[in-house]
């Protein structure tokens, strides 16, 4: 199944929910520990202009991660993430969670995930996608392989991608092509 190419064009005009990893998604996949103990991740500033550009259009987001740090909670809140779930050791049950909460099937869902504890959900969603340097099961899993990796414009290659796809993208171009 694995692939540069989306699927049909009903299953993208479906997609009201992008579910995204943390560790190899939004970062890197590095875990960088100060002195004092304090946890430190990088996010991709594309990624983030992605994500608020998915918001944009009408679109909910999610977060689910086998990890929690507060870098995670604040990039989230400054990005207006619908749900966030950390120490999700288990995905499903927070997946489950998600959908029940947001009132969302899992045919309305993309996941974006790197690793075999992604692999459950992308399972269980109409668009699984994975970033070009997501673990090899992974990425023969996923309808949709980014060029780019993990922490380095996955996510905003993956959303730009669907929406200009669904005829989308033009609504965001609008805001910044104007006439003044």
């Amino acid at each position: 199944m694995c692939g540069t190419e989306l699927p049909d064009i009903s299953v993208l005009d479906g997609i009201e929910l992008l579910v995204l990893d943390v560790d190899g998604v939004l970062t890197d996949g590095r875990i960088t520990l100060t002195p004092q103990g304090d946890e430190v991740k990088s996010f991709h500033a594309k990624d983030g202009a992605g994500m608020k550009y998915w918001k944009r259009v009408g679109k909910k987001l999610a977060i689910i991660s086998g990890r929690g740090s507060p870098a995670i909670t604040r990039r989230a809140a400054e990005l207006d993430v619908d749900v966030v779930r950390l120490n999700s050791k288990d995905k499903a049950p927070a997946y489950d969670e998600v959908l029940s909460e947001l009132g969302l099937s899992e045919q309305q869902t993309a996941v974006m995930g790197d690793d075999l504890t992604d692999l459950p959900l992308m399972a269980r969603c109409a668009l699984p996608m994975a970033p070009g340097d997501a673990a090899d099961d992974v990425k023969a899993a996923a309808a949709y392989v980014t060029r780019l990796g993990g922490g380095a414009g996955c996510v905003r290659e993956a959303i730009e991608t669907i929406l200009r796809a669904t005829g989308r993208w033009e609504e965001i171009m609008a805001r910044y092509l104007r006439q003044r």
